[in-house]
């Protein structure tokens, strides 16, 4: 089954052409376009892109130091596919720094930060109500995001921006499940009620709970996919 052609891309700004085919490529892996287990073939890419094979190339290699892709020796590169594996150990990572910053947060808040959080959750409320997929995706990035923000840590900041896209991948996928998406409205709103109260427990309990909740959902996603696939 042939998957739909990237868009050609258009020279506008003054981004460099390879950081523009390395972020057309990596939101084609992020959004399904380019398949885990697809192989990445230069030509094929630069054709669709309208660019040349050395701005492919090297997008394909930042890919792969970023896991995103893997290269086989004497057959070329590879999307990545996914596995149960991988997921424990980024959502072991994504815990343990996660916990930290919030119960930073707690203690170093100040009110206009309280009221960004509020600001964003009613904003997540709307969207769950409209139905919007894509947008909700947006908005829980941004929440977790404002998190790390609020532990005044950049050091702790810059560590979790190391696998934020990692976290994004798998946050699509997860996301797409209309129960999880239901069930972060409050366990985001029991996050936000803890860091009101300075209570930094209560916080990492609550952000350490939300992210188990997401893991489980998802590594069950990937087994009932894994399942599937055995089956045909």
């Amino acid at each position: 089954m042939s998957r739909e052609k990237l868009s050609p891309i258009r020279l506008e700004g003054y981004q460099p052409l390879r950081d523009m085919v390395f972020d057309v490529l990596m939101s084609a892996i992020m959004q399904g376009q380019l398949s885990p287990g697809e192989r990445l073939l230069e030509v094929q890419l630069a054709d669709e892109m309208g660019v040349s094979r050395t701005p492919v190339r090297e997008a394909i290699r930042r890919l792969e130091l970023e896991g995103f892709v893997v290269m086989v020796p004497r057959k070329g590169a590879y999307v990545a596919g996914l596995s149960i594996n991988d997921v424990e150990e980024v959502y072991e990572i994504r815990t343990v720094l996660e916990t930290l910053a919030v119960r930073l947060a707690a203690q170093r808040m100040q009110p206009a930060d309280y009221a960004q959080l509020d600001e964003l959750s009613e904003k997540m409320r709307a969207t769950w109500q409209e139905g919007n997929v894509d947008n909700w995706v947006s908005l829980d990035a941004s929440f977790h995001e404002l998190l790390y923000k609020f532990s005044r840590n950049e050091r702790l900041v810059a560590m979790m921006n190391n696998i934020m896209e990692q976290l994004s991948r798998y946050r699509i996928i997860s996301l797409a499940n209309v129960e999880v998406r239901h069930n972060s409205l409050s366990e985001h709103q029991e996050l936000i009620e803890a860091l009101k109260r300075h209570d930094s427990e209560a916080a990492a309990t609550a952000v350490a709970m939300h992210i188990e909740n997401t893991k489980q959902s998802l590594i069950n996603m990937l087994k009932a996919k894994f399942a599937a696939a055995e089956k045909h």
